[in-house]
């Protein structure tokens, strides 16, 4: 059984296990189980090359940030993104299929509030720059969707505020190492999530057009679209290669695997699900190698 088929099955029995048409339920659709390690992902990673021994991989701190970046804050983010796009949402195919539509229930907002105000516990845990990258977090996953700035209706600045991805490795770097992770490992990987929120809002082209929604995708159109994601992508794998040439040629598979798509028949609202997957083997090989420098190289 392939990766991607492991994937999907699990994901389909957590659906099955908790009943759809409960408050449970509806936030486990909203906080988008695929993406869930899009979050967590990069705490493993950003755990990983701070630690100084293997004992810190399973600190109380690294296990707490791991755990709340793997539902709460997907809760929190994707929560804020439905209330304030519930208009929006209305045309948008890939609702009430894979995704749920806000429709004003006061118990999810309540929910989603709560599941933002759990950051708050780790404020007297943490080093102050580990603090600083929380910080930016809560404002992007809050502005990025919410007025006044609502970032994710200019284009460019939907793309570049959707580093926000990146922010709880450092976050959980930070939290072990006591300081920030390396400048070109932090710009690496805001670009490769620069790239990723773009690919993943060409499915929503024609939806966001409909409802006078203009974002970088929109702006583009599909095919410089492509383009850009795979100009993100490569520019991501430079910005790692200076950390480690492997890290960098990693990286590659990015911009690979999207002029393959583009150049192909594949219907993109396809291949934006192929991601999590390559994303989920991605950052096992990333932690992985960090890993085995820790236990051999150490």
């Amino acid at each position: 059984m392939s990766v991607a088929e492991r994937v999907r099955r699990g994901v389909s029995r957590l659906g099955r296990a908790v009943p759809p048409d409960s408050l449970a339920g509806y936030l486990l659709r909203l906080s988008r189980p695929r993406f869930w390690l899009y979050l967590a992902g990069p705490v493993a990673v950003g755990a990983v090359y701070a630690a100084s021994a293997p004992a810190d991989l399973l600190s109380p701190t690294a296990l707490a940030l791991f755990a709340y970046f793997l539902v709460p804050a997907n809760v929190f983010l994707y929560g804020v993104n439905d209330v304030f796009d519930a208009d929006i949402d209305a045309e948008n195919p890939k609702k009430g299929g894979r995704e749920v539509r806000y429709t004003g229930d006061r118990a999810v907002l309540a929910a989603v509030a709560v599941s933002g105000l759990l950051m708050l516990g780790f404020v007297p845990v943490l080093p102050f720059p580990a603090l600083v990258a929380l910080a930016g977090f809560a404002f992007l996953a809050v502005e990025y969707s919410a007025p006044p700035f609502r970032f994710k209706t200019t284009p460019l600045l939907d793309s570049v505020s959707n580093g926000l991805y990146i922010l709880p490795g450092v976050v959980a770097y930070a939290a072990l190492a006591g300081d920030l992770p390396p400048l070109a490992a932090v710009l690496g990987g805001w670009l490769w999530a620069m790239g990723m929120h773009t690919f993943s809002a060409i499915p929503d082209i024609g939806p966001d057009r409909r409802a006078g929604i203009r974002t970088t995708a929109t702006a583009l159109g599909e095919r410089r679209t492509y383009a850009y994601c795979g100009a993100c992508w490569l520019a991501a794998a430079v910005a790692f290669s200076l950390v480690h040439v492997l890290l960098g040629a990693l990286l590659l598979a990015y911009p690979v695997l999207v002029a393959a798509i583009a150049r192909s028949a594949v219907d993109v609202e396809r291949a934006y699900w192929w991601y999590p997957v390559v994303n989920t083997v991605v950052g096992m090989i990333l932690s992985l190698g960090g890993v085995w420098v820790l236990v051999v190289g150490g």
